[in-house]
């Protein structure tokens, strides 16, 4: 009887382990690095996304948030997911210019200067985006924009001659070249080290959104602010599609319906703060202002030269997506 107690507990042992097992293995976690702290409405959007996969999948799959590069730094995003160290990040889509011309697009200065436009743009693109990232195995989740992106310095600009010389930020190949443009040298600085970067004078002025300059509190190290609206630059957030396709259907079906309804906020949120976030701006002390006709007039010039640059680079298919942005 002790015998049969025993093998009976025995069995009941390893039903319980089984069990247990399986359910682990039903369990899966995907960590998602990100480039921006908890206080941008990257993050935010980031965040509400994770929240609704983890609270919809049913206990298959759980997403957590690493913010401010704290996994892996922003540089190196994109080839975490790639070679599957992660199954998902999100990086500043212009950062992979160097990649493919489509990345570039989305940093062209005065090709879309609104968020009606820059929708556009992004809808016209899409499908160049998805088959460059589908090269590399990579599925697009969501895209979330930042404010349109205006000049930061420390004196009044009214003219591009009042830049010569002076040092601006570059953060991706794109805006390396604009500062080449307007008479500056490029000076590469990320986000997180731009208030040390004003304090020490590695660089003078940058060209980035309202958002950028409230979360970095540029009112201690910036006077002017002129709102030149060059381009509303996106983020974008993706997957190893390898790691997606083990997924179960349904499971796929719930990220891919979070992923659609974050974009929904992150493109609301970009409106909503491009006006929030300029008046904070001001209320701090910095003088923001409307760009010179002369100063717009210059820009838009570089804005046509870049545009010749890049169809020369990304050829008929950057012919095609230009073409289906201005068909009305």
């Amino acid at each position: 009887m002790k015998f049969l107690n025993k093998r009976t507990a025995l069995l009941f042992a390893s039903v319980l382990t089984l069990g247990a097992s399986a359910s682990a293995l039903a369990e899966t976690r995907w960590d998602m690095p990100t480039p921006y702290g908890d206080g941008t409405h990257q993050t935010q959007v980031a965040r509400s996304f994770a929240e609704e996969v983890n609270a919809k999948a049913k206990g298959k799959l759980t997403i957590k948030i690493h913010s401010g590069g704290s996994l892996i730094k922003h540089p190196e995003i994109h080839r975490a997911v790639k070679t599957r160290q992660v199954a998902l990040g999100e990086v500043f889509i212009g950062r992979l210019g160097n990649l493919n011309p489509i990345f570039k697009l989305d940093n062209i200065p005065f090709l879309a200067t609104d968020f009606d436009s820059a929708e556009r743009l992004y809808q016209a693109s899409k499908p160049a985006l998805n088959k460059a990232l589908a090269k590399e195995n990579l599925i697009l989740l969501y895209t979330s924009p930042w404010p349109a992106q205006d000049l930061y310095s420390n004196k009044p600009v009214h003219s591009l001659a009042d830049l010569n010389g002076l040092k601006m930020r570059s953060y991706s190949p794109t805006t390396s070249r604009l500062a080449d443009l307007m008479g500056t040298t490029p000076v590469n600085i990320p986000f997180s080290d731009v208030a040390q970067a004003f304090s020490t004078n590695a660089i003078d002025a940058m060209v980035t959104s309202p958002s950028t300059g409230v979360n970095s509190q540029s009112w201690d190290y910036i006077s002017h602010f002129t709102t030149i609206h060059a381009w509303i630059p996106k983020n974008m957030v993706f997957a190893n599609k390898r790691i997606f396709d083990r997924l179960d259907q349904a499971t796929q079906q719930t990220i891919l319906t979070a992923a659609a309804n974050a974009e929904k906020k992150g493109w609301a949120l970009g409106r909503k703060l491009a006006v929030e976030h300029t008046d904070t701006l001001a209320e701090n002390g910095i003088k923001v202002s409307a760009p010179s006709t002369l100063l717009l007039s210059e820009l838009e010039n570089i804005g046509s030269i870049m545009v010749k640059e890049w169809l020369s680079e990304a050829g008929s298919s950057g012919q095609a997506v230009l073409e289906a942005y201005q068909t009305p």
